[in-house]
């Protein structure tokens, strides 16, 4: 039982390693969750945030396996690696433009 968490964090620290991109997910997670302290977001708010927080995190994740998977199944360039890597991307992309809308319908508000 405890080897899935400790596969599960190690797969967390490849990650990491691996991508620049989620540690600034995670870099701009973390300013937004002081705002939403500092601007004092009520729980639908909050529910809202971590949420789209959350998605970007696990899009971001999936699409890094999807990645990994890709470059292991394929040593030159294949059209179909390159469309399974474009669309995971694109899951990444759909997941922050969420995220963005839903930052700006509650943020802006607040700061106006």
């Amino acid at each position: 039982m405890m080897n899935r968490f400790k596969y599960a964090f190690q797969g967390g620290l490849t990650l990491l390693r691996k991508d620049r991109n989620f540690l600034y997910h995670l870099i701009l997670a973390v300013l937004i969750i002081i705002l939403g302290s500092f601007l004092s977001l009520n729980r639908i708010e909050w529910m809202l945030i971590l949420l789209a927080i959350f998605l970007v995190l696990i899009t971001e994740t999936i699409n890094t396996a999807i990645e990994y998977a890709v470059d292991l199944t394929t040593g030159s360039f294949h059209i179909f690696a390159k469309n399974a890597k474009d669309i995971s991307a694109f899951s990444v992309l759909l997941a922050s433009i969420f995220a963005i809308i839903i930052g700006c319908m509650i943020f802006i508000p607040k700061l106006i």
